[in-house]
């Protein structure tokens, strides 16, 4: 029986339906990966963290997915104290548009509409977001010469600390910005760093097209088995 092909999703930023429109675009069958950051910039965050979690997707934790914990928390506290101000701590990293789609916000204002349904569904997704892992490591596959890796943000050169160091391995796997070197010990695929294409190198790919940051970028995905690159231009 032929495998599955895997495909790696760039970030998708709230944009739920742009990533409808590129998953129609990819087989059936296929396996999906996230390199997280599926919230924040884009209305429907709530949308596609739900669209990810009720397929069961592999997601990796990306670094807006980390904003979404500290700040969530925060707001969340917040709003248990009935403190009206919490919501400008979402004006930071443009997660006030996570937190309008899950209705918090009154659209095109900061006053806090409380919604106990809301607030249960953000901690179920925010416990979600907590367990998901900083990489997805495939091991050695035909076509390449090293071990593929996925991870958020480009990793190479903090990889030998993903055991010894987990949580400083998980702070660079969400932030860094640069490109892997010629000497890297992983194939490295990542989103994290808005590119005008999908760029590939001799030991990595970097999946992010801009999605949530205009309406003339894209979102975007690769085949590790084809090596194929998919994209779609945002819908607003």
């Amino acid at each position: 029986m032929k495998e599955k092909n895997h495909y790696i999703i760039g970030d998708v930023h709230g944009e739920y339906k742009t990533l409808l429109a590129l998953v129609k675009k990819l087989p059936k069958d296929a396996k999906l990966i996230f390199v997280g950051d599926l919230i924040s910039r884009g209305s429907q965050g709530k949308e596609v963290i739900n669209f990810v979690r009720e397929n069961a997707y592999c997601c990796i934790k990306g670094n807006h997915e980390e904003y979404l914990l500290k700040f969530g928390s925060l707001f969340l506290n917040g709003v248990q104290k009935q403190v009206e101000n919490s919501s400008l701590i979402w004006t930071y990293k443009s997660l006030s548009s996570t937190l309008k789609s899950y209705g918090f916000l009154e659209k095109g204002s900061n006053k806090i509409t409380l919604n106990q349904e809301s607030i249960e569904q953000m901690k179920k997704d925010m416990e979600w977001v907590e367990e998901l892992p900083s990489y997805f490591e495939f091991g050695h596959i035909e076509g390449y010469s090293l071990p593929v890796v996925v991870t958020h943000a480009p990793i190479d050169k903090y990889w030998l600390f993903k055991e010894s160091h987990p949580d400083y391995f998980a702070y660079h796997a969400k932030n860094n910005r640069y490109t892997p070197s010629s000497s890297a010990p992983i194939f490295n695929i990542y989103g994290h760093t808005p590119q005008d294409e999908v760029v590939i190198g001799e030991n990595f790919v970097c999946l992010d097209t801009g999605c949530g940051r205009g309406g003339d970028r894209k979102l975007s995905a690769y085949c590790v088995e084809t090596k194929e690159v998919v994209s779609v231009g945002c819908i607003l």
